[in-house]
């Protein structure tokens, strides 16, 4: 069957043995390999931290005891280091739908998020508006501007109408960091330009795993991480996307880097013409590196194959959740989600601790919500299908009631 959104739904497995079979089936099979994971480990957390590649470790390696090691500073130019925040952009613009001169590799999500949002509310003036459920730190970057600037900070409810002409900039989660719900980004762009209201997007649960279409939805704005569903490792460098009328943009932070000559050491500013102007202090390579080859594995796949996996994936675990009476805060079976599913469940914390010792791997929201990633690239149906047999006989038997289970680490 197949959906309005493009994504084929098949039946849930009914066992082991069917889980299997789809395995057989998958178009997405032979990537599991190019990941480094421990044995024995089902790990549903990848979209809040991917794992490894081996190329990426590879890459490191080649980039700290070769270019820099050997090469030293001579790699800015012989090894590319100076072009990477465009290359990597260009292969994230690929995934996301937009023009590889718009796509800019930059910073964390949280300062990329200031700097459209600074500029833009320059522009536009206005209110600052993020929605009262957006990923904490979303809020508390507007806050801040909001409070140096002295513009009204709003936090609307999403289910309210707060595209009116009185906001001159609100920010939005492609896919809902606790419900994995997904927004409608062309409707949404389409109301915003009637009322001007410019939309900045933030795609940290969205790229890598869904067909994304920016240029086409008409959207303008947006942020994203790269340590997710695109596997760049830990603390991975963020992007910035800004459609080529955009990059006119006045951004705040007007670091040497966004700079239209930065070896001419001008002693007054001036931005670039592109989304260059968007990068702002010395790029980190090792960083940087890991991700660019990462991103690599992108090259052959469709994205529709990936989303539809994440889809079944979901199914499979969430169905078999709710037949054992856990409640959800996601979409239920067969409607549109994300990468994850998040159950609610008053010792969640326990539970996923109770996992983890097991050798299943989610992690825990708070107050009581049990989030579980199902990242398509290396996860099999009959992973997932072992991990709700854990996650069953848990509740069975109680055994996340064991004190060690209850201490809580920083990192939660």
């Amino acid at each position: 069957m197949q959906t309005e959104s493009g994504l084929t739904i098949i039946t849930v497995p009914f066992s082991r043995d069917d889980a299997e079979q789809l395995d057989a089936e998958d178009p997405l099979r032979r990537l599991s390999d190019a990941f480094d994971l421990s044995g024995g480990v089902i790990y549903l957390d990848g979209n809040s931290l991917g794992p490894p590649p081996k190329q990426a470790l590879a890459r490191l390696q080649h980039t700290a005891a070769d270019e820099w090691g050997r090469d030293l500073i001579r790699s800015w130019n012989a090894a590319g280091w100076f072009d990477m925040p465009k290359t990597c952009g260009a292969k994230i613009a690929r995934l996301i739908g937009a023009p590889a001169e718009d796509v800019i590799v930059s910073d964390s999500v949280s300062i990329n998020i200031f700097k459209l949002a600074a500029a833009l509310h320059k522009r536009n003036g206005g209110a600052i508006a993020v929605y009262e459920n957006e990923f904490p730190t979303d809020g508390y970057i507007l806050q801040g501007l909001a409070a140096l600037t002295d513009a009204e900070l709003r936090r609307p409810n999403p289910a309210d109408n707060s595209l009116t002409d009185d906001i001159g900039v609100l920010l939005v989660s492609a896919v809902d960091y606790r419900t994995a719900a997904v927004a409608d980004i062309a409707t949404m762009e389409a109301q915003a330009a009637n009322a001007g209201v410019s939309i900045i997007w933030d795609l940290s649960h969205a790229t890598g795993l869904l067909p994304l279409d920016l240029a086409g939805d008409g959207a303008r704005y947006a942020v994203g991480c790269g340590y997710k569903y695109l596997n760049g490792g830990p603390g991975a460098p963020a992007f910035l996307y800004a459609r080529g009328d955009g990059a006119a943009l006045d951004q705040p932070l007007t670091g040497w880097m966004g700079h239209a000559d930065p070896f001419a050491f001008d002693a007054a500013y001036r931005p670039a013409e592109d989304a260059r102007r968007f990068a702002c202090g010395t790029p980190p390579i090792l960083s940087l590196s890991a991700l660019d080859a990462a991103l690599d594995i992108f090259d052959d796949v469709d994205l529709n194959d990936v989303a539809a996996k994440a889809q079944r994936l979901g199914d499979l675990f969430l169905s078999r959740a709710l037949a054992a009476g856990l409640r959800t805060v996601s979409p239920l079976p067969g409607e549109r989600r994300g990468g994850h599913v998040s159950l609610r469940f008053g010792h969640g914390y326990e539970v996923i601790q109770a996992l983890i010792a097991r050798g299943v791997i989610g992690d825990f929201r708070a107050p009581d919500l049990m989030r579980f990633g199902f990242s398509p690239l290396f996860l099999s149906y009959a992973d997932v299908w072992a991990a709700a047999d854990a996650l069953i006989d848990l509740l069975k038997t109680e055994d996340w009631r064991r004190p060690e289970f209850t201490r809580r680490g920083k990192v939660t």
